[in-house]
Parts: structure tokens; sequence; C-alpha cells
């Protein structure tokens, strides 16, 4: 049997035909109608104005604080219950990352424990600047209420809406909350590029800041010159010809991941694990199926990941909060118990968009053994 990994990328024809198109049109550098329609459709999809097209989306977080000004001294508000890339761009800028606990009614940022985080900040005169929250597992954050925390205490809210393309809060699209928000294409996301990001904003200015930026910062002159340090940050018209291939069918992959999903809720219904909430105003796009074992279940969750691995199935761990990360032993943070608890006993199961009734059968079997 062939090894089930846990979200792979999942390719057809189309993305063969926009990748050979791109080639044999000779537009095969960071600028191209391939990355211009690419945009454009990431725009129509987070309901924004503006999409720029970069190479990871890491890349994008640090280019949107770094366009507002984030620097050394500065500290910025990030989940801490997420992927390392969201607070490594933080630290890219020489900006603190101040780690705001989940609520357990989505597993995203605690509103509550933001204000706290605020007013703490104000009581010590080291006010934070910036907000960075992160749509975890393919679910939108609560933004109505974190943006009302923001708003009373002058936050920049920039949105990691790297695992949640598709995703809605209510009739408002992942991705179209504060200033500015960003994909990610990697690899395992439920459209990919290979590798690359997009940032989405409703600011023209904001916009136009950030593709100087992401081209090294050139003028617009005939020679070459830069009058401030930019990066080389912008996505390829090659990748961004594979993204459109990709995007073509999202709407197909949110609703293959929701069956994985849905089978999954029906064949563990009578056991002891409980699946990632997903609130009344929340539809995601399912990008991976996450759940944690009950305290009454009789094995951990190590052990059903080691007995899946034992069958060649790839599962993993819920993210590791940022707080417990060693790299990250100084920063403050404000914690609930929420994202340790779900560390602890939580288990993301395979969940691509191509995951065959076979191998989910497998992974089903394997678990309903054990539990």
């Amino acid at each position: 049997m062939t090894r089930v990994f846990l979200s792979p990328p999942d390719v057809g024809q189309l993305e063969r035909q926009f990748v050979n198109a791109a080639i044999d049109s000779n537009w095969v550098a960071p600028v191209g109608p391939d990355l211009d329609a690419f945009e454009a459709d990431l725009a129509f999809w987070s309901g924004r104005q503006y999409a720029v097209g970069v190479s990871t989306g890491t890349a994008g977080i640090h280019l949107c604080l770094h366009a507002l000004g984030i620097g050394e001294g500065d500290r910025v508000a990030v989940s801490s219950f997420t992927f390392a890339a969201t607070a490594n761009a933080v630290a890219y800028t020489g900006a603190t990352p101040v780690f705001i606990d989940s609520e357990a009614a989505s597993w995203n940022m605690d509103a509550d424990a933001l204000a706290e985080a605020c007013e703490q900040g104000l009581r010590e005169h080291r006010p934070i600047r910036a907000l960075v929250a992160v749509d975890l597992y393919g679910q939108c954050c609560d933004y109505e209420r974190l943006q009302a925390v923001c708003d009373r205490y002058e936050l920049v809210v920039i949105g990691d809406a790297a695992e949640a393309l598709g995703a809605t809060n209510g009739v408002r699209k992942a991705g179209s909350f504060g200033l500015a928000a960003v994909f990610s294409f990697n690899g395992n996301k439920i459209i990919t590029t290979s590798g690359g990001g997009m940032i989405v904003t409703d600011d023209a200015a904001f916009a136009q800041r950030l593709r100087y930026l992401a081209t090294q910062a050139r003028e617009p002159v005939a020679h070459y010159e830069h009058t401030e340090i930019g990066f080389n940050y912008r996505l390829s018209n090659i990748l961004a010809a594979f993204g459109r291939g990709q995007i073509a069918t999202l709407g197909e992959r949110i609703g293959r991941r929701k069956a994985v999903n849905l089978r999954y809720r029906d064949g563990f219904n009578h056991l002891p694990v409980e699946f990632m909430p997903v609130p009344s105003w929340s539809t995601p796009n399912y990008w991976l199926t996450c759940m944690t074992l009950t305290p009454d279940a009789r094995v951990d969750r190590e052990a059903v990941r080691l007995a899946l691995e034992a069958h060649d199935i790839e599962s993993r761990p819920l993210w590791k909060p940022m707080h417990q990360q060693p790299v990250f032993k100084a920063a403050d943070s404000v914690l609930t118990g929420v994202s340790d608890d779900l560390f602890a006993r939580g288990i993301c199961l395979p969940s691509g968009s191509a995951l065959s009734t076979e191998d989910q059968d497998r992974v089903i079997e394997i678990v309903q053994g054990l539990l």
C-alpha cells in the first residue's frame, strides 16, 4: 500500500495547461499576465480590492509589518496556537511577539485574552501596536470581537489566513478582515503553487507600497535606483499560472474536504473524541480534520499517531503553542490553558481533497480499533 499523507498536493490537467501556456508565452519572470490574473482571483475569493503575490505566506506577513513601520521596540500580539511562521515574521522585523491564547469555541484567538494583554501593555507603558490573528485549520477568527478590542486599543489588524482560503465568517470571506490579510500556497494547503503567498487589502496606497517593497524597493527609473531597503519577495508568473489551475477548482476542493470531515465524524460517532467546533457564524474550508481525545479515552494522542504511522499513514499533533517553543521562551503571553490542552490531546487526520474512500477507511478502522 502507498503512504497516506496528511494533506498532499492535488494536481490535475488544468494546472499543466496553464503552466505550459505560460512557458510557451515566455512569461517566466516574476511578472506577467498569469500573476496579474491570479492576483485578481485572490482579490475575488477574499472580497478585497487588491492582491499582491509574494514568494511565501511568511514573506507576506513580514512585508505587511515592515510596511507599517513595525520594528525594534514594538510589540505585536500574535496567536499562540499556530505554526512558527506567524511569530517568525514578527521576529524578522525586530519587534517582540506577545502570545495570545485561544478560545474553546473556535480554537482561534480569545478576544478577552487580547484585551487583557492590551490593558497590561498600557499599564506597563509598553503598548501593543498591531495584531496578527490566525484563521486556524481553515476556520476564521471571531473578527467582530477581535476588531472591537483592536479599535479600543488602536491596534492595526493583519490576518494570517494562510490556512483558510474559501472559508467565511458570516457573509464575509476569509482574508477580508483587517488592513490586510495573507494566504499561503505551500504544498500542503487547500490550493498550492508549490511555494507562494498572497497579500490582500482594500487600501490602494498600502498595496502599492507592498509591491514596491517586494521588488527590491526599486524606483521607477530606467537605471536601478534604490532609496531604501527592499526585498525579493514577488511570486513568479510560472507559479501563479499553476495557482490559476488550482483555484479554478477551489469550490470542489472545499466540498471534498468537507465530505472527508463528515465521514470521520460519522465513523467516530460513538468514540471518545471531539472534533474542532464550528460556531454558528463560521463556514470553514475544512483544510484539515482535527480532533481531540476526551479524558476518558483509554489511549493518548501519541498512541493514535504511532498506530497510524505503523500503517504508513501520516497524522500530526495539533500545533505546539508558540509560548511553549524554546525559541520564544522569553516572550510575554496571556494564557487561558486552551491551546496547551489542545496540543496535549489533539491530532490532525489525513484530509486531502484527493483522499480515497479506501484510504480513509484504513484510518477509521485503525482509530476505531484503538478507541
